[in-house]
């Protein structure tokens, strides 16, 4: 199985169409067709329900794509690598953050570095803690900005010290918006948006010291950017960390903290053991420097 054949087959998942996948590849349509269904022999399954106008995926094709999406990416950030160690200090270097205060320390130090290395580019993946883990076992990501509370024992990390604070956004004509903290107790009979990662569900709801299905749990959110516009109109509470951008952006809700307080940590980890191209290792070098600076 060739990479170029798997991007021959994400050019088509993506078009819909092999006439202009054709096109966009500048090969024939014969010579797609063909190697698509020589694509699908190899694999021993169908890929693509063919209609007359429009070409779709099937179940083991909706798979397929996301293996061949990340064997294509880890194949370009492996010959960028190979290319970035024969040249100058340049290149990409690749990170996953979550939503917390420590992306301002991240955005102060991809400033500083950039100022440095002018040449080096950097591929800013969103997600979330597990998400981001699994993306840097694969060798997707170089970096991860994650946050607490996380496995990390298999990683090299640096604890960041600035702390996130948990509280509840709240619709800005809500009763509760008017106060400086709420209590658990005050939203125990509320409607509530909890995060779905099960390290942190489960940390927020033994909060309450309740069985879960007591609480009215309406709603999950991995990122909160959705949930907001269901805080606005007043459909629930959400559970989240004042870290989220999601939460100062919006100027129909307002975040109200827990009392007593609740904090988590953010932390940077990368591959413990790991050659990494001369950008994120002199990234990684400068995290370790400037900790506690910016």
């Amino acid at each position: 199985m060739e990479i170029r054949v798997l991007r021959y087959f994400l050019t088509v998942a993506e078009e819909g169409n092999i006439t202009r996948a054709a096109n966009i590849l500048h090969v024939t349509q014969p010579t797609l067709s063909r190697q698509l269904m020589d694509l699908e022999n190899e694999l021993g399954t169908t890929l693509f329900l063919r209609g007359k106008r429009a070409i779709t995926l099937t179940d083991d094709g909706l798979i397929f794509r996301q293996r061949a999406k990340e064997i294509v990416e880890l194949a370009d950030k492996a010959e960028r690598e190979f290319i970035e160690r024969h040249d100058l200090i340049n290149g990409v270097i690749s990170i996953g953050c979550v939503e917390t205060m420590g992306s301002r320390f991240l955005a102060d130090l991809i400033v500083k570095f950039h100022h440095q290395y002018p040449q080096v580019q950097f591929d800013l993946y969103n997600g979330y803690s597990d998400d981001i883990k699994d993306r840097i076992d694969k060798g997707l990501l170089d970096i991860g900005l994650l946050m607490s509370p996380v496995e990390i024992t298999k990683y090299d990390f640096m604890r960041l010290d600035k702390k996130d604070i948990w509280g509840v956004l709240v619709p800005e004509d809500d009763p509760i918006a008017k106060s400086s903290a709420v209590t658990l107790d005050e939203i125990m009979d509320k409607p509530l948006f909890v995060p779905k990662r099960s390290a942190v569900h489960n940390e927020v709801v033994n909060w309450f010291g309740v069985p879960a299905e007591r609480l009215n749990i309406v709603g999950t959110h991995t990122l909160l950017s959705n949930t907001v516009l269901l805080v606005e109109r007043g459909m629930g509470y959400a559970l989240t960390l004042n870290g989220s951008l999601s939460v100062q952006s919006s100027q129909k809700t307002k975040f109200i903290p827990l009392s007593p307080e609740r904090t988590t940590e953010s932390v940077f980890v990368w591959k413990k053991n790991h050659l990494f191209h001369p950008a994120a290792s002199l990234f990684i070098q400068m995290a370790n420097m400037q900790k506690g600076q910016l």
